[in-house]
């Protein structure tokens, strides 16, 4: 088992233990969001250091909210 401790641009998400250590370039979904490994870094025999970049999120309830302001004017 390794320890696994994710991070994004710096900031601690998340730390797993896991059998398998996620490559460069696989998706990943952590916390319910979707993302991609970065990077991955050992730092010990059983930890290693994973970065991810997270998908951006829309709202869509902020856009419809502007597209309704425009529609009564």
């Amino acid at each position: 088992m390794y320890s696994i401790h994710f991070y994004e641009n710096n900031m601690y998400i998340l730390n797993q233990a896991l059998r398998n250590i996620p490559a460069v370039d696989e998706n990943v979904r952590i916390k319910g969001r979707n993302g991609k490994v970065v990077s991955v870094m050992r730092m010990d025999e059983n930890r290693y250091f994973v970065y991810v970049e997270f998908e951006i999120i829309v709202d869509k309830r902020k856009s419809a909210e502007s597209d309704l302001r425009k529609k009564r004017r």
